[in-house]
Formats: C-alpha cells, structure tokens, sequence
C-alpha cells in the first residue's frame, strides 16, 4: 500500500486518517495542534434534517447518508479506547415569534416534500418534551433523528484510535514534504496548500460559549436545543457538566478573536429559549474558523494524481466524518466519489 501524508489534524484529517490506516496505507499525519482548531471550537451537532434547507438538497442526502454511519463509527471508536459521547436523544426546534414560527414551518414543508417529515409541536408540548424551555417559545419541531456528539471526546477518541492503527503523528505544519499521495484536510486553511482550492475554500467565523451547570440551577436539557429568536439562530447542545452554546457566523478572514457583540448576541438569545442558564457559569469563550465551500458542500476526491482533497465542509464537518473518510479510502483505491462533492465541479483540477 502506498504512503499517505495527511495535512491537519482536526475530525475530517484524524478520521481519514484512521481509515486510511485500516485500509493498509501508511500514514504520517501533519498538524501544528491536532485535536484542536475548528474541530475543538464546535457544538457537535450531527443534525442533516434541521440543517437542510431549500437549495441544499445534496448537502441533506450525504448527511443523512454520514448520520446513519454514526452509531457504528462511535462504537468502534469506543471499542478503539476512547468513547466519543454519541448522544441520541434527539433535538428540539424551537420558535419565539410569528416570523420564526413561519420559518420553521416553511422548513417543515420543505422536509415533507423530500420525504422527511418531522413532528410539529406547540410551545406547550415542546416545553412538556424539554421543560427548560422558557414561555418565549411559541412552537416548533422535534427531530429525534438528529444526534449529537461531545466533539472534543471525539478527536481525543479518533487520536487514540488512529495512532493504535498506526498513523504517526507529526506535531507541526505540513511543508511540502515528499509523499506518494498528499490528503489535504487543513480545513479553512487548504486553499494554501494547492492552486485548485485557491477561491473555493474560505474561512467563515463562528463563536460559542460553554456553561457549567452550577448546583441549584435548573438541570441540563436532555436534548439538543436548536432555535430562532427574531431570525437568529441559536443552538444549546448538552455536556455531561453544562452546555455549549452557539454559533454566530461571520467572514473576517483569519480574525479568531472573540466579541463582545457576538457574546452578548448569544447569551441573550439562549436565556430567552432556556431561561434556567442565568444560573450557570460562563466558562469559556471561543472563537473558530470553519471551512467554506462556495456551495456550502464538501470537496471531496482528487486534485492531481499525487493530491486528494477532503475540505470545505463548512458546518458539518462533524456530521460528515464518517461519510468523508469512507469515501477517501476509495478514492485512494482509485474509487470516483459522488458528483455533488467533486472538486473538479468548479472546473479547478489540474
């Protein structure tokens, strides 16, 4: 089998990586901090059905084909050393006001026509469902198929489980060095690494706080809470000890650094769907970079024949891990991969 260098560390490069292990190869995976980067600074959501949207219609079949392979990928993972802390309670959707209530109806018509209904609730029966929810919530979904996961269990899992299969780690940045096949999984930085990504992968800013759950405050949902407050976005997605709280979603470049507005932004919009976090303590603060494709979909395959890509999956890098590393192992078998996620769709392979 051929040698494979992996460019970056984070849950797409340790997860193809893995595989690739599995699979025979030998492979040397570059990252300056594995386990860390947007990986680390992420809510763990493997969530296809309340992501979709119209227009997004491939980007919903490949995550519904990954979220299908979850439940095995974390139980081999587990059986490699290290649960990865699948969660399959499911998810709420929640509305505050008419016009948010019309948007997640909208999305519910729009999952109805491809097959994919969900189940529409009033506030009451979602507060019956989930009763941290607050009196702000007006209606809204239930989505039991959509699952979560603790993502820093996740890649500290996916190290232990690559390196047992014989990936050796190399704890600085990818040069340029020899390699029979390069796999560029450097996230919102692999536009560096190859001219064909150069304008098709771009950062998109996002940041999230993590609470912790302090006696005397209401418990910690049980679910994954994903919601719209005035036509913004909010997601509260449990922790054995607290929560994760996100995700604003901005394009600064490479600007990492926190802000107030985006704090402020977040904790008021979470305590308006759970009120009961007023009494938790803010623990963290962060800020991470997820990697944009100009289609929101993934590339996927070969760039050249000594370089395949596997980026730009922009939130659902997560989600896709599995799906992405399977379809990796077979286009280093020489496999094609599905048209949607092609690189050369963007008429960029040299």
């Amino acid at each position: 089998m051929e040698e494979v260098v992996v460019a970056g560390g984070g849950v797409i490069g340790l997860s193809c990586a893995w595989r690739a292990a599995q699979a025979g190869h030998r492979v040397t995976l570059w990252d300056p901090a594995p386990t860390a980067g947007s990986s680390w600074v992420a809510g763990g959501m493997l969530a296809p059905v309340t992501e979709a949207w119209p227009g997004e219609e491939a980007l919903l079949e490949l995550g519904l084909e990954s979220v299908a392979r979850w439940p095995d990928f974390a139980a081999e993972l587990a059986a490699a050393g290290r649960d990865p802390g699948l969660q399959t309670a499911g998810t709420v959707v929640a509305a505050t006001g008419t016009g948010d209530r019309a948007e997640l109806d909208a999305l519910a018509d729009h999952l109805a026509r491809l097959g994919r209904s969900v189940d529409r609730l009033t506030g009451r029966e979602l507060r019956r469902l989930e009763p941290a929810l607050g009196p702000d919530v007006r209606g809204g979904l239930s989505v039991p198929a959509d699952l979560s996961v603790d993502n820093r269990t996740l890649l500290d899992a996916l190290r232990v489980a690559a390196e047992k299969a014989g990936v050796v780690v190399e704890d600085r940045a990818y040069a340029g060095e020899p390699a029979e096949t390069l796999l560029i999984c450097a996230g919102a930085h692999s536009a560096a690494l190859h001219p064909a990504l150069a304008g098709l992968v771009r950062p998109v800013k996002g940041e999230i706080l993590r609470l912790a759950h302090r006696r005397g405050a209401f418990p910690v949902p049980g679910r994954t809470i994903r919601a719209l407050v005035d036509g913004r976005p909010v997601y509260l997605v449990p922790r054995p000890d607290g929560l994760v709280v996100g995700a604003t979603q901005s394009e600064q470049g490479f600007d990492t650094e926190p802000t107030v507005g985006g704090v402020r932004d977040l904790l008021r919009d979470a305590e308006r769907i759970v009120p009961g976090i007023a009494e938790y303590g803010l623990t963290e603060v962060a800020a991470g970079l997820r990697p944009g494709s100009p289609d929101n979909v993934p590339l996927i395959g070969r760039l050249d024949e000594r370089t395949i890509v596997a980026t730009g999956h922009s939130r659902n890098g997560i989600l896709l891990a599995p799906l992405t590393a399977e379809l990796v192992v077979g286009a280093l078998r020489g496999e094609p991969v599905p048209a949607a996620v092609e690189p050369g769709r963007f008429g960029r392979t040299t």
